[in-house]
């Protein structure tokens, strides 16, 4: 009998080893919660548009206290939507650009559509009320609106200021066809090498392909809470 209790007692520890050495190799299921937290932020935010999409319609305060939405525009070809404001370095490096962009293009049918996506509480600087001061200062020619309560700007997908919307009226929707920024240097206008929008418009002027229809925006963060 003995023999076979030490056989049996062989068998019991074979066996108890395999548990054991496969319960080694299996790997750890994360949690539900591990697997939120290790989620990109990304993931979690609006895409917004993209070349090709349909940009929807809004209706904005003006810093003249007017609303203005892209219907109030029955003549145009489209719109340089650009998202900006007053404090970022990157924006009042390139006012005078956005300036000459609005007088360029807008007797062509491609009038500049300025916005503040800014939180004024997080950043006071770009206050509805400073933003009427700085129109005057600058003698903006085009529309200035104030995106109250950040509804717009996710919508487009915009993250930081300056950062623009090329649209081009199609069958009366008003289409992406350029995102990103102005031009290729936004420390000195004169060592520009390439006019992102200036050639993205001239393009749809002609009839012509645009040759580069996304580029990285280049400013400041977006200041929400």
């Amino acid at each position: 009998m003995k023999p076979l209790i030490v056989i049996a007692l062989a068998i019991l520890s074979l066996t108890a080893c395999k548990k054991a050495s496969d319960t080694e190799v299996i790997p750890e299921t994360p949690n539900s919660t591990e697997n939120a937290a290790s989620l990109p932020e990304a993931e979690n935010t609006a895409i917004g548009y993209r070349i090709g999409d349909e940009a929807q319609d809004f209706s904005l305060k003006n810093v003249d206290n007017k609303n203005i939405s892209l219907a109030d525009y029955p003549q145009a070809k489209g719109f340089i939507v650009i998202f900006t404001c007053n404090h970022c370095p990157y924006a009042k490096a390139y006012e005078n650009r956005i300036i000459a962009l609005n007088k360029r293009y807008t007797d062509l049918g491609y009038p500049v559509i300025a916005i503040n996506p800014n939180d004024p509480s997080v950043q006071p600087e770009d206050s509805f009320e400073n933003m009427q001061i700085r129109a005057e200062e600058k003698g903006f020619t085009f529309p200035y609106l104030i995106d109250e309560g950040q509804r717009v700007y996710p919508v487009y997908g915009a993250t930081k200021t300056p950062h623009v919307y090329l649209l081009h009226k199609e069958n009366g929707k008003n289409i992406v066809k350029y995102i990103g920024a102005i031009d290729n240097n936004y420390e000195n206008e004169n060592d520009v090498s390439e006019r992102y929008v200036d050639d993205a418009v001239n393009a749809l002027l002609a009839g012509k392909p645009i040759a580069t229809t996304t580029t990285v925006a280049i400013g400041c963060t977006i200041k929400v809470q």
